[in-house]
């Protein structure tokens, strides 16, 4: 794809996708008691306040996609470029913002994993649907 305003779009609407699947997924199995069963506290109600938020982020996290790493390795990319938000809330957001600790352990002894699950969630959509949005 050769227009950047028309790249960077796509990658922005592939991030947004990539986090409304990231958002459902960290509902529906808080809804279904899926992290309270492995000790993890990590079930929130859904909301338009909730989600939007998560939306506009998982979109800016989209723009990754930008990068030329790995072009023709997309679920690959989808892989690597999950580790960013991962980081991000597991050494900021837990610790600093939400005051959960490092790695929001004091959610549970498997909350990083959690974490990682639902962002590989977010990599793995934006990185499908810009393939195919890119053809």
């Amino acid at each position: 794809m050769g227009n950047p305003s028309k790249r960077a779009s796509l990658c922005f609407a592939a991030g947004c996708l990539g986090a409304l699947a990231n958002s459902w997924s960290v509902w529906y199995f808080g809804s279904k008691g899926i992290p309270v069963s492995f000790g993890v506290t990590i079930a929130p109600s859904f909301s338009l306040a909730w989600l939007y938020p998560r939306i506009v982020w998982g979109g800016l996290w989209g723009l990754l996609f930008l990068l030329p790493v790995m072009k023709n390795r997309f679920l690959s990319r989808g892989l690597l470029f999950s580790l960013g938000p991962t980081l991000v809330q597991l050494f900021i957001v837990f610790p600093m913002k939400a005051h959960k600790g490092v790695m929001g352990l004091t959610l549970g002894t498997l909350t990083p994993a959690f974490i990682f699950l639902y962002n590989v969630i977010w990599g793995l959509v934006a990185a499908i649907w810009l393939r195919w949005a890119d053809k």
